[in-house]
C-alpha cells in the first residue's frame, strides 16, 4: 500500500493530508483534523483488553481509530512540530506521542525495557511497530535522522523519538549525581551499533520546566 498523501505547514505545525482511495489507515485518538463524509471512522482497542492494558502502560491513548473509504483526510498531532513518512519493512520502536497514524496490517505492541531501562519513567517502555507499510511520526520541534554505522551516541530521553531494531541500547542517568541534579540534565539513551536513530530537536519536558514559574498559582 502507499497513500496518496502529502505534508504540508512543517516543520513548525505540520498537517498530513491524505486522498483515501477505497482503503484506510489506522491512527490515534484526536488525530483528525477534518474529513469528507465519505470517510467513515471506527474506534477500536487494538489487540484487545490485553493491548488495552499495555498501551496505557505505555502512556498511549487506549483506543485507535481507523479510517475507511474514499475522500480526503487531515491528519495532525496535539503538539506543534514536524510529520515524517516512513516506509517500514521491520521493527521500528518509538516513544510516547511519537505514532500518528499507520497502514492497517502494521503491528502495534508494546515493548518493555527491561533492566537496561531500570530507572524508568518515560523510555521504560516503547511502542513497537512491526510489520511492511507506511507509517507517519510525529514530533516536537523538527526531526534531526542519525545513521549510526559501528558507532555510538547518546541522545537525551526526551528529544527521543524512535530508533530501528538490531542498535543496542541503554537507558541511563547522564553523568554523577551532580549533572543530574544541577546541569539540567536526566536520562539519557545510551545507543551502539548500526541503525538509524529519529531525534526531536525540543524537548516537552523542558519546555514545562520553562513555562511552570510563569504560571499563576491561586493562593487561599
Amino acid at each position: 500500500m502507499a497513500y496518496d498523501y502529502s505534508i504540508e505547514k512543517g516543520p513548525s505545525y505540520s498537517i498530513l493530508k491524505l486522498n483515501l482511495n477505497n482503503e484506510g489507515i489506522v491512527t490515534e485518538t484526536g488525530a483528525m483534523v477534518y474529513m469528507e463524509p465519505s470517510v467513515e471512522i471506527k474506534t477500536q482497542a487494538k489487540g484487545g483488553l490485553f493491548g488495552v492494558l499495555k498501551r496505557a502502560v505505555v502512556g498511549e491513548s487506549l483506543f485507535l481509530n481507523t479510517f475507511e473509504g474514499s475522500g480526503k483526510l487531515a491528519l495532525a498531532p496535539s503538539l506543534s512540530g514536524d510529520i515524517q513518512y516512513h516506509k517500514l519493512n521491520g521493527t521500528l520502536y518509538v516513544q510516547h506521542g511519537a505514532y500518528l497514524a499507520s497502514s492497517p496490517n502494521i503491528d502495534i505492541d508494546t515493548k518493555f525495557g527491561g533492566a537496561k531501562s531500570f530507572f524508568g519513567g518515560k523510555g521504560l517502555f516503547l511502542m513497537k511497530l512491526n510489520g511492511e507499510g507506511d507509517l507517519f511520526l510525529s514530533s516536537y520541534g523538527a526531526i534531526e535522522t542519525v545513521e549510526l554505522n559501528n558507532e555510538s551516541l547518546v541522545v537525551d530521553n526526551g528529544n527521543l523519538i524512535g530508533f530501528t531494531e538490531g542498535l543496542d541500547y541503554q537507558l541511563t542517568k547522564v553523568g554523577g549525581l551532580k549533572s543530574t541534579l544541577l546541569g539540567g540534565e536526566g536520562l539519557v539513551y545510551r545507543f551502539s551499533g548500526t541503525g538509524t536513530i529519529y531525534i526531536q530537536t525540543r524537548n516537552v519536558e523542558s519546555f514545562v520546566d520553562f513555562i511552570l514559574p510563569y504560571i499563576p498559582t491561586q493562593t487561599k
